[in-house]
């Protein structure tokens, strides 16, 4: 049988039915999609990735500043200030098996709420009276004042102690003396002996208060703060309270004498001290911590308590809840830097993520147009390309999420979890929304609707900024939105603004470059101000992209420099100088010295001084007011006070007209300027010599007391000496100027005057026995440093914590704007590749080809960098002064963030200079290559 041309015959095989097995069942779309475009499927997980890391990242590093800053302010505060004292009067049948299941049942109570640190517990029973020590031959200061005796006894006291001799103390017999031990350095001092009947006075019975020293110890270790609040129990300390001079020590007594021990001192108290562990404090938990220790101190907690050691008069007294409240009132204060930073990357990564949806759209526009010409539903379009990107967005941010919660470890992850979903989601529907906006009905939007628009976010932004400006930036309740809000609404404002600006500006350029000769910058100016499509309306979101990293960068920049220079000033004021030595009461500073310190490398102006706290002003009306007096050298005190900016005067005011009778030009503190309105005044030394003074000027504080507690008058040394010669001495020194301290105390240690004898002497020794650092000083010379001082108040984690949190965020704002400009050059390279290409077959060399790449991408990011460092400024002078800037600097201060130019100029031209190189870099690499590409298109056919 024949059959026509072009037709087959029928047979068995082809009139079967096709099987389950034999249909051809179409290739899986996600499986199709990322093989046909491996390198952008890459792109975009890696891009993905690095956003949901810093987005997880960025609350766990805060929340590990906020733990490790509260624990060092709870740590730094000593042992007994943040521990629990639970206190009870001792009973006849106390005994140290009974304080020892008190201890245990306030311990287990306690530490189910609280973390206990165990090496600090500590408890026993101490007398609430001291007794004399009266035995002849003891040491003592003077005369009529015995060395005194405090009794204690402590639990465990052998692991803490090392008995030296003797043995350690047992219950005495009925009507003997009370046996005890005391510390061999102490008993060295006062000259107790061993064996020793120590006769206390008598009870108000008449019967004798007596103790045998049956033991010496020494202490393990002085500085362990275990010892904190138990007495004197390491040496004799000294009280040198004056005409009450004497030296004092502890004792400790058995556990089984408490009943004795409290007849001896007329009472006693049995004492739990219960620490709390700074490693277990977090800062989420603040509240939940100051409640439990409230429901201790005068709650059902001390209910529980009193109900569990049936002991009624169980009391309990901490100092940590008003340590929290300073810790929580501190974190609140620095929280603004903490966030200015993660929300401007926040800001940016959305830019960054929506322009990248953009030039995937712009890519694949061709292929979602025909997807819906052959029936796709919008529904099924857009599930495909959400299922396209659940593959590979999700793993990446699962991986990041993981890889953010191992490498930065905390107890906390709610926060980190849903930031790194909102940027999971972010990566995500990105794409899918951009792509269903190709087949939305499209508006003619006109110029009125984009201008009503612009007011709307202008009117927003000045709303959020006044009210920043009335209640400040934080609310002590948590994140204040407007705290994010003002910053990038300010950013915000300034992309639109110069989104309307730039086209114009680089409009006119263009104009002015078509003027001259050359081509190249009329071209690439004229291109600059159009966008794509050949329309006055360049793309707004670099714009955003590079404004909202510079105006928060440039922002907390000024915040760290002004904080920096603020913390400068404190110290200086503080110290009264860049450097400063004080000496005790009794000592004088030789002039060798002050010669000496003065001639030190660095010094620009010094001066010795002598102040008085004790000096009396006596007004017209013959009433006085007890105040400083300060005796300077007034031309060096003024270069001084001028270089520290505090009581700032005119030398040449303090000049002393002739004669002895003439009243001395004085400076005195505003408190006693309505004092000086009644007539002359005279200023009057402990010694009872006067010297009549006038009126030089009022000021409101001075180096020498930069922050007076009481009135102060300063005077001419010249003629305070000759009419006051019990002031012709030096007890202070200042200078300003670049000076090393060591030098200043190498100095001091070989031109230190005399050492001192007496009660002096005694006061020295004391202060070298209780461990303070001196730097081979005598006990009392100090040398104050303003660079050691401010290094001391910048050394606080929360500090750290802060900047280092705001200059990671900066970091990666920096990395998010570069990359949205590259982004937004990708986008724009066909067109531009296919035009410089038709340039270069009428004649353009290569070089020019490049030259008008540059010219055309620089002038938006140099229009943006000088947008956003005029946005930060703007920030700045709006915001700066709702900022209470004393907690980063370390110490109560009053100023104020100002606009400064170089903070905010250093960050806007680093990123200028960053995004101008990589365009450079990307139009160098790759426009070179895409041109000869276009050129050899068809080359092939």
């Amino acid at each position: 049988m024949t059959t026509r041309a072009g037709t087959s015959v029928p047979t068995p095989e082809s009139n079967r039915v096709p099987t389950p097995e034999t249909v051809h069942r179409p290739a899986p779309w996600v499986r199709t999609r990322l093989r046909a475009g491996p390198l952008a499927a890459v792109l975009m997980a890696a891009l993905a990735f690095v956003t949901v890391f810093l987005a997880a990242a960025f609350p766990r590093v805060a929340d590990r500043g906020a733990d490790a800053a509260l624990r060092d302010f709870v740590s730094q505060k000593g042992l007994n200030p943040t521990s629990l004292q639970t206190t009870s009067k001792t009973r006849d049948y106390d005994n140290a098996a009974e304080l020892d299941r008190v201890q245990q049942q306030v311990t287990e109570k306690v530490g189910q709420r609280l973390t206990l640190s165990r090496p600090g517990l500590a408890h026993g029973t101490r007398a609430l009276g001291d007794r004399g020590m009266g035995n002849p031959g003891y040491a003592r200061i003077s005369d009529a004042n015995d060395p005194m005796l405090s009794l204690l006894y402590l639990h465990d006291l052998a692991s803490r102690a090392t008995l030296t001799d003797g043995t350690w103390p047992t219950p005495g017999a009925v009507g003997g003396p009370l046996p005890i031990v005391i510390s061999k350095q102490a008993a060295q001092t006062i000259h107790i002996k061993l064996g020793d009947v120590i006769d206390n006075g008598v009870e108000g019975s008449g019967a004798q208060r007596n103790t045998v020293v049956v033991g010496l110890y020494r202490i393990n270790d002085p500085q362990d703060p275990f010892w904190e609040d138990l007495g004197c129990p390491a040496r004799a300390c000294l009280n040198a309270a004056p005409q009450h001079e004497h030296w004092m020590t502890s004792g400790f007594v058995d556990g089984d004498s408490l009943a004795a021990m409290a007849r001896w001192g007329s009472n006693a108290e049995n004492f739990w001290r219960l620490p709390v562990d700074p490693a277990s404090l977090r800062a989420d938990r603040l509240d939940r911590t100051r409640n439990a220790i409230s429901s201790f101190l005068t709650g059902p907690g001390a209910t529980e308590l009193i109900g569990a050691t049936g002991r009624a008069d169980l009391h309990s007294v901490s100092g940590l809840a008003d340590i929290l409240t300073r810790a929580d009132e501190r974190y609140q204060a620095a929280l603004p830097l903490s966030t200015i930073g993660p929300a401007g990357v926040a800001g940016v990564a959305t830019v960054v993520l929506c322009l990248a949806a953009a030039l995937t759209t712009d890519r694949r526009a061709g292929e979602i147009r025909l997807l819906r010409a052959r029936g796709g539903s919008r529904t099924g379009v857009l599930l495909r390309l959400i299922g396209e990107g659940a593959a590979t967005v999700l793993p990446a941010a699962a991986l990041a999420t993981a890889l953010a919660v191992v490498l930065l470890p905390t107890p906390r992850w709610g926060q980190s979890v849903l930031a790194a979903l909102a940027a999971a989601l972010l990566a995500l529907l990105a794409f899918p929304a951009r792509a269903a906006l190709l087949w939305s009905r499209r508006k003619a939007v006109g110029g009125r609707r984009r201008l009503v628009g612009e007011l709307a976010v202008l009117v927003v932004t000045a709303a959020a900024v006044a009210e920043v400006r009335r209640r400040g930036v934080g609310t002590g309740g948590g994140l204040d939105p407007l705290l994010v809000a003002a910053p990038l609404l300010l950013a915000v404002t300034g992309g639109l603004l110069l989104a309307r600006i730039e086209p114009v500006a680089v409009g006119w350029l263009a104009r002015l470059a078509g003027r001259g000769r050359g081509l190249i910058g009329f071209l690439g100016l004229a291109r600059a101000a159009r966008d794509s499509s050949g329309r006055r309306k360049p793309s707004v979101l670099p714009l955003l992209a590079l404004l909202i990293a510079v105006t928060t960068t440039g922002f907390g920049a000024t915040v760290l420099d002004t904080v920096d220079h603020v913390r400068t000033r404190a110290a200086r004021i503080a110290t009264g100088g860049d450097i400063g030595v004080s000496l005790p009461d009794y000592a004088t500073l030789p002039e060798s010295f002050a010669t000496a310190a003065a001639a030190l490398p660095g010094v620009r102006a010094s001066t010795g001084a002598w102040v008085e706290p004790k000096a009396r002003f006596v007004g017209a009306d013959q009433d006085y007011t007890d105040a400083c007096l300060v005796v300077v050298d007034p031309a060096a005190y003024a270069e001084i006070a001028r270089t520290v900016g505090v009581g700032e005067f005119d030398p040449a005011k303090l000049a002393a007209p002739g004669g002895r009778d003439t009243p001395v030009p004085a400076l005195f503190s505003r408190d006693l300027a309505r004092r000086l309105a009644a007539g002359p005044a005279e200023v009057r030394t402990p010694n009872g010599n006067g010297l009549r003074t006038t009126v030089a000027g009022i000021i409101s504080a001075t180096p020498a007391l930069p922050d007076p507690g009481k009135p102060f008058v300063v005077v001419a040394a010249g003629p305070a000496w000759e009419r006051l010669p019990d002031v012709k001495r030096i007890n202070k020194w200042f200078a300003v100027g670049d000076v090393d301290p060591e030098q200043v105390r190498s100095t001091l240690r070989d031109n230190g005057g005399g050492q001192p004898s007496g009660i002096a002497k005694l006061i020295a020794e004391d202060a070298a026995a209780a461990g303070k650092a001196t730097h081979g000083l005598p006990a009392g010379y100090t040398v104050h440093s303003s660079r050691e001082a401010a290094a001391a108040l910048a050394d606080d984690p929360l500090q750290h914590a802060a900047g280092r949190l705001f200059w990671y965020a900066a970091a990666a704002g920096a990395g998010f704007a570069l990359l949205a400009v590259l982004l937004t050059l990708f986008r724009a390279a066909p067109e531009r590749t296919a035009v410089l290409a038709r340039l270069r077959t009428m004649g353009l060399r290569p070089r020019q080809g490049l030259a008008l790449i540059l010219t055309e991408a620089l002038p938006q990011t140099l229009a943006a960098a000088l947008g956003g460092g005029l946005t930060a400024l703007a920030a700045v002078t709006l915001l700066g002064g709702a900022f209470d800037i004393s907690t980063l600097v370390g110490a109560r201060v009053g100023d104020v963030i100002t606009p400064t130019l170089v903070p905010v100029l250093l960050p806007t031209a680093g990123l200028a200079l960053l995004v101008a190189l990589a365009v450079a870099a990307e139009t160098l690499i790759a426009g070179r290559r895409q041109i000869a590409t276009e050129l050899r298109a068809g080359e092939q056919a």
